[in-house]
């Protein structure tokens, strides 16, 4: 008697689970736009569910940082000013190089491999919505083996937040300056071989610290949405 709601539950679970990583993918790629508001109703329909998994899927993405719940009017993607987003850079700056100091004695030499070979895709690869995917992926790894589970799912929550502007931030800035990333990850990936994370903490603040800055003398990419 029992097996039959179980079963639902899990069906259900994994239709939220779907639902939430195809939502993730179209905010992380530019598809839904910081502030552009998520009908439920629409989801629904374009996936052929019901509206519970999808509002258990909207509040996976909340917890994520990728969007924002509001009383009375709905879900809404997650929209930084200028402000706001310097401000998740500065704990960027503070979160992520003790997430790779406590990584990096516990990064295999085949999880090093992965990071150089992501290296070399950013390298070979032009194509700017192709970096931002690589780029994410590259820091992601240097932080696998930080066994503080809470501090790397808070790292990867900003990473969601801040994402929307990077990608923008990228398409003004061009590729003239992907040198001084191309630099910036080889010092980075060099420090993490030598199991040195004095030198990894330094040069991947100053890393995150050169984005911020950059990013404070571009405000037209903090265009208003419609998010009440």
């Amino acid at each position: 008697m029992t097996a039959v709601p179980r079963v639902e539950g899990d069906v259900a679970a994994v239709a939220s689970q779907r639902i939430a990583a195809r939502l993730r993918e179209d905010i992380l790629s530019g598809v839904l736009a910081p502030g552009e508001r998520i009908l439920q109703e629409e989801i629904a329909a374009r996936e052929g569910a019901s509206r519970l998994p999808v509002r258990e899927a909207l509040r996976i993405l909340n917890s994520q940082g990728l969007i924002q719940l509001k009383a009375n009017s709905g879900a809404w993607v997650s929209r930084l000013d200028l402000a706001e987003c310097q401000a998740v850079y500065k704990m960027r700056e503070r979160l992520e190089p003790l997430a790779l100091a406590e990584s990096i004695p516990n990064l295999s030499e085949e999880a090093l491999r992965r990071i150089e070979r992501v290296q070399d895709q950013i390298e070979s690869d032009g194509d700017l919505d192709r970096f931002l995917a690589l780029d994410r992926e590259l820091h992601l790894l240097c932080y696998d083996g930080n066994p503080i589970v809470e501090l790397n799912q808070m790292v990867e929550r900003f990473w969601n937040t801040t994402q929307p502007y990077r990608r923008a931030f990228v398409r003004v800035s061009g590729p003239g300056r992907m040198w001084v990333v191309n630099a910036e990850h080889r010092l980075l990936i060099d420090a993490i071989r030598r199991r040195d994370t004095t030198d990894g903490e330094r040069f991947l603040v100053a890393h995150i610290r050169r984005t911020r800055i950059s990013l404070a003398h571009h405000p037209e990419v903090f265009g208003a949405g419609s998010a009440p």
